[in-house]
Parts: C-alpha cells; structure tokens; sequence
C-alpha cells in the first residue's frame, strides 16, 4: 500500500511539472524584504543575459515566504524563497509534510541591521538593554515586572534623548523582526527581567509593546525610509543597504558605541549582524528553466565577491572560507536535512 502511495504522489508529481512545463518559463521568487534588493539586482542582469527571462520577485517577508515555499512542488509554486534568517525546523516540516524534500541553502553574504532615524537628527547610542526597554511589553522596575511604562527615551536613562519613543517596526512574518528579537530583544532583555519571567523568558523578552510606542510599519522597507525622513523624532529597523541606498535620508545610530560598517558586519563586531539567505526547491531544477544559472549568476564572484556588485549596493560579503561552502553548494546543488 506505501508504495502504491508513493508512485501515485509521483505521478501526481511528474504530472504537474508536466503542466509547470508548458505553463511557466520564469523563475518565481517570494520571501525577505532585505535580501529584496540583492535577488532584485541579480535578477535584471541574469535576464539581460538574454537566454532566459528575468525571475519574477515578490517581497512577501520571510516568514510568508516560507508558508508559499513550502506550501508544495509545481507550477502553483515559488521555486526560490529569499530569507533574512535560517529556516526553521517547523518550516522544515512543513516542507516535508508538503512535499518539498530536497532544499538547497544558498548563504547570500551578511547584514547589518541598522537603527536608523533621520538625517537630520542629533547622533545617538544606545546600548542593547535601552532598547529592550523601549520596545518590551513587560519590564523589570524596581525588582518587579510592569506593564512598559516608558514614555519618553529619558525615562529609562537621563542620557537618553528627551522625546517621545517611537519605533517603528517590522511585523512579525519579518526575517528581520526576527533577528531584531533575537540579537536585541533577547540579549538586551535584563538580567533581572530574566529571573522574574523564570522558564517563559524566552517567550517574554521579545514581546513588544502595543500602546503605541512601537508600530508595526509593514514588510516595505523603504516606506519605513520615508516616513523617518517626514518625522525627525521616530526610529526604525532594517537591512543595511537600504541604509547605504539612502544615506542622504537616514543615518544610523550607534549600537553599544559601533556603527554599521561593512568592516564590522563582517566581522561580527557589530552587535547586530547576521547572514543573509535564500532557498531552492531541488525538483524545479530542470523544469522550471535557468535556476541553476540563476544560482551560478548570484553566487559568483562578480557579483558576491569583495568586489561584486552586490558589495556596491550594501550586501557585506561572505569570507573566503564561508563563499567557497555556498558555491559549492550552488553548483554541485547540495541539500540540507529537513528531518
């Protein structure tokens, strides 16, 4: 009976790339806002190539991206899901549970996520704790847990600046509110907070407030460039090459005395660096035409190198050892485990 099972989800199988055959010669491509303009850059030049169409990409988050990946195989599909985060191991069952067996991970280079305000703005530090307490829902004062009762940056420390608190965020379906959680919220969580929330920390330090003094601005990345550039007081969090694409809007403050640099997103000593990814479905591969070129293109290093120009537009590049593991990858098409 599992056989038959087996050879009747082939056939299924065979039989929508069949269709997927006739019906798509495009590349389709979901997922991250951050690695939004990188696969965007790679794209147009792969399609002036002029042997296969540029890949259709839509900038759906990273989490949202995984839900379509992972929904299935065939033409009613994305074939690539770009990601500013790893998978998770419950989008790896998902996968599974739809199909999708084999994932080649393509490691794209590194990132810094900047917290940005205006131009115009006075410069400004913060360490990773004055920003837990900007944005937490629930704080430690006094040894005790409140509901957040910061108002005002000077409230949590006097050499903070004298105005209101107003961040503005990513949704949760973000790649990046999820490296922001991770690096800010769940580092910067206090050591006392830690102790009070006991076995639910984890899940109590990246809570965010919701009284207004964090707002949820949506997966456009650079609609949260304008509106810092129309509100010289409010905050926000994002990729660095929208940074860098946009220097003579937004500038970034310091996290614990460092600013971004391509240098120490590298390196890591910037406290908020992180790589970057994207993901391929292994059974579009020779369907689906160019993904692999499509591959070879993004991973090359005229365009992922120190050099590239994908460099020149603020994607910080991977080191040498880490390059030749993703182009390895990318052209001997390696999976990972999913199980």
């Amino acid at each position: 009976m599992n056989k038959l099972i087996s050879l009747f989800f082939g056939l299924l199988l065979a039989l929508s790339f069949t269709t997927a055959s006739y019906s798509r010669d495009q590349i389709k491509i979901v997922g991250s806002s951050t690695v939004y303009p990188y696969a965007t850059v790679v794209a147009e030049k792969f399609g002036k190539g002029g042997k296969f169409k540029t890949p259709v990409i839509e900038s759906t988050g990273t989490g949202g991206g995984m839900k379509l990946f992972c929904a299935g195989v065939g033409v009613n599909h994305p074939d690539i899901t770009n990601a500013s985060r790893a998978i998770k191991s419950k989008e790896k069952a998902l996968c599974e549970k739809n199909g999708v067996s084999e994932i080649i991970e393509i490691v794209v280079g590194n990132d810094g996520i900047s917290f940005a305000h205006a131009v115009n703005s006075p410069d400004s530090n913060f360490t990773k704790e004055q920003l837990w307490r900007a944005l937490a829902a629930t704080v430690d004062v006094d040894g005790k847990l409140v509901e957040n009762p910061y108002k005002k940056w000077s409230d949590i420390d006097a050499s903070l600046p004298n105005k209101k608190i107003e961040i503005l965020i990513a949704p949760p379906t973000s790649g990046t509110r999820d490296a922001w959680n991770s690096l800010v919220m769940g580092k910067g969580c206090s050591k006392t907070a830690k102790s009070l929330f006991g076995d639910k920390t984890k899940k109590e330090c990246v809570k965010m407030r919701e009284d207004g003094y964090a707002v949820e601005a949506g997966e456009n990345d650079t609609l949260i460039v304008q509106k810092l550039t129309s509100n010289p007081d409010a905050y926000g969090f994002f990729g660095y090459s929208y940074l860098v694409a946009n220097k003579d809007k937004v500038k970034a403050a310091a996290i614990e005395g460092v600013q971004p640099s391509l240098e120490g997103i590298q390196d890591y000593s910037y406290p908020i660096a992180r790589p970057l990814f994207f993901y391929v479905k292994k059974a579009h591969i020779g369907v689906v035409p160019g993904i692999q070129e499509y591959l070879k293109e993004f991973t090359s290093k005229k365009s992922m190198g120190n050099r590239g120009y994908l460099a020149k537009i603020g994607l910080v590049p991977l080191a040498s050892d880490k390059y030749d593991v993703t182009r390895t990858a990318a052209v001997d098409l390696n999976t990972i485990k999913i199980k």
